[in-house]
């Protein structure tokens, strides 16, 4: 069994046993009522913070681009949508190195050199996420009392507070790696290091520093650090954003936005294990629970969370699918492409 199927199976398993949890306990019959409830005016200006999201994680990507080589918006921001509409729509998160060898075939960009900007991206979310875990963990209250189980481990608000100390100390030496990879002095230091191991595991080695280092060349430049740093927190206060306006038109979630951003922040943990294309059900899963921590029913929780959850992914699909028609991009050809690259 290759790792695409691998992964494809064990995402279905994941994604089944979380939306049975996330649903146990929340009558069908009343589940859809309450989404008849939800007023649809709000699902526009939520939609309409989502995209401003993106518009941010464009302009951010181009900039850490620019520190290898120019491209302009629209050269970023077709291989950027098309990505994260594979992700929504393809199992494997193969987005994620579509969106290099998008970039490669179009702007005669080096693979290795898209995918460390791609992994550069992907260190600025987790840092922004960690900051944002620290600060509503100390602002909101959570139920001391509250405890769920899912699959296998006790989830309480005592856990959530011992894994925000955990997160902050990850971005701590997350930054030092980075720096020690990113200044040349010390680079050198963890090459010569590397060329110790063995072959094939020097070689692998090798190359990771060298694409961190690749990826995050914009260290070099404060003022483009200091950009793409207030883009990132930018991309996620809008998403926070989307989710307050949501809950504007939906009866019973009377959540602050600080609030709703620590739920957004847990939904981004439980999407992080293996799952279907689009993470349906961890999604699921992790929002009923993060609202159960903040004293909302279950049904309404649920609702909420899965009207929310379709409105985060259908303007995604929708501008990935028109970048793809405008770029003539085979979606299916270079999802199987990028399978071939990821091993």
């Amino acid at each position: 069994m290759n790792r695409w199927i691998l992964s494809l199976v064990l995402g279905v398993v994941v994604s089944a046993a979380a939306l049975w949890l996330a649903f146990r306990n929340v009558p069908f019959g009343d589940l859809v009522a309450y989404i008849g409830t939800i007023e649809i005016f709000w699902l526009f200006p939520s939609m309409a913070a989502i995209l401003a999201g993106f518009f941010c994680r464009v302009v951010r990507w181009q900039l850490i681009l620019g520190s290898s080589i120019r491209v302009g918006y629209w050269s970023a921001h077709h291989p950027l949508m098309i990505g994260f509409m594979m992700n929504c729509i393809l199992p494997g998160r193969v987005g994620e190195v579509a969106r290099p060898l998008i970039l490669k075939k179009r702007n005669q960009v080096p693979f290795t050199t898209g995918l460390a900007t791609v992994a550069a991206e992907r260190v600025f979310d987790l840092l922004i996420l960690i900051g944002m875990v620290a600060a509503v963990m100390a602002a909101v209250k959570i139920d001391p009392q509250f405890s769920r189980t899912f699959a296998g481990y006790e989830l309480s608000g005592e856990t959530l507070v011992g894994v925000a100390r955990a997160m902050v100390q990850l971005s701590v030496l997350l930054v030092a790696g980075v720096l020690f990879v990113s200044v040349k002095k010390t680079r050198s230091l963890a090459l010569g290091l590397a060329g110790f191991l063995p072959g094939k595991l020097s070689d692998i080695l090798t190359r990771i520093i060298e694409n961190i280092a690749a990826g995050f060349s914009l260290v070099k430049d404060p003022g483009r650090m200091a950009a793409c740093l207030g883009l990132s927190v930018g991309t996620w206060a809008f998403t926070a954003v989307s989710y307050y306006v949501m809950a504007m038109g939906s009866p019973g979630v009377g959540l602050s936005f600080l609030e709703l951003t620590a739920v957004m922040v847990i939904v981004c943990f439980f999407i992080a294990l293996p799952s279907v294309p689009g993470f349906w059900g961890l999604w699921e899963a992790g929002g009923v629970f993060a609202m159960a921590l903040f004293g909302v029913p279950a049904k309404e929780a649920a609702g909420f969370t899965l009207v929310n959850h379709a409105v985060q992914m259908f303007p995604v699909i929708l501008v990935g699918l028109i970048s793809a028609i405008v770029t003539g991009v085979n979606v299916l050809q270079v999802s199987k492409e990028s399978r071939v690259q990821s091993g």
